[in-house]
């Protein structure tokens, strides 16, 4: 959980910062030696890009192979944390059930730490792994186990309320609708040297679909509205930048449509049939008005200055 991720950042960043200081005192000693150079390229090295981080390691393994052929206690203790000096990534992983809901007060004390910890939320909007309950990811009007008439109240918006904070990298995405997009997430989370959540749009069983087409009622998610695709990257306003990047276009097909295709939502229309275009209408002026709401958001002129 993103207690435990947390927990191992703060061991990786501790034993770093343990084998810089070995590193500085045998600098300030005096007894570096023929080890001088290569401690003074670890230390100073720059660790933002993945082939930086590659030569970063090439260096620690020639460190390593050093202080291996010696015995004396502090080649002994630098070579056990030798390998934190390269850059390690920390992710959490898990699904809505987790993040929204049971797990979110863990989640946003985990984000709020500023901690460099990635989250990978698989959003398949329902407890998938204990039975098909509703969650607080479960959108409006769907039914699930505990919601049997629907689920009254809309989506919980994660991305948008981790958006506040103003230092978290955030994305929402979807592999069957923009591939590249997801890409570009990940390499942003991970560049990013901070906390960041991606929350990946994920079909499961529960929807009611063939999972053969699952990837196509991703893109039909997105293209309806029900789901938005949009990349948060908080060091983008100190280039005068707006944070927030849209990476999908205005909704092209109805939020009816989109529901038609899911069992989830269309089982509604046998057992109450009102209720359920009762629901739809209101999901559809709540897809109209939340990518209203995100495009407004994503216009606002950032190079002014205050």
């Amino acid at each position: 959980n993103a207690e435990v991720a947390l927990g191992m950042r703060l061991t990786v960043d501790k034993f770093k910062a343990y084998a810089l200081e070995l590193i500085d005192k045998a600098i300030a000693d005096g007894k570096a030696g023929d080890l001088a150079d290569l401690y003074t390229a670890i230390k100073n090295a720059d660790q933002s890009t993945l082939d930086n981080i590659e030569l970063q390691k090439e260096r620690v393994d020639q460190l390593k192979a050093k202080l291996a052929s010696k015995s004396d206690a502090f080649s002994k203790d630098l070579l056990s944390v030798a390998d934190y000096l390269v850059k390690k990534s920390v992710w959490a992983v898990g699904g809505d059930g987790w993040a929204y809901d049971i797990g979110y007060g863990g989640l946003d004390h985990v984000l709020a730490s500023g901690r460099n910890i990635k989250i990978l939320v698989l959003d398949t909007e329902v407890y998938s792994n204990t039975g098909g309950q509703a969650s607080k990811s479960t959108p409006l009007g769907a039914v699930a186990k505990f919601a049997d008439g629907g689920k009254p109240m809309a989506k919980k918006d994660l991305g948008l309320i981790s958006m506040t904070y103003g230092n978290i990298y955030v994305a929402k995405v979807a592999i069957g609708a923009n591939i590249n997009q997801v890409v570009k997430a990940f390499a942003e989370a991970e560049a990013y040297d901070g906390p960041a959540i991606i929350i990946a749009y994920s079909h499961c069983i529960a929807h009611g679909i063939k999972m053969s087409e699952g990837l196509g009622e991703q893109k039909r998610a997105v293209e309806s509205g029900h789901s938005v695709l949009y990349r948060y990257n908080p060091d983008l306003p100190k280039e005068g930048k707006n944070p927030l990047q849209l990476d999908s276009q205005a909704p092209t097909i109805s939020i009816a449509e989109f529901e038609q295709n899911e069992t989830r939502f269309k089982s509604l229309y046998k057992s109450r049939p009102e209720a359920a275009k009762a629901f739809a209408e209101q999901a559809q002026k709540d897809a109209n008005l939340r990518w209203s709401y995100y495009k407004a958001l994503s216009e606002i002129d950032y190079s002014k200055k205050a």
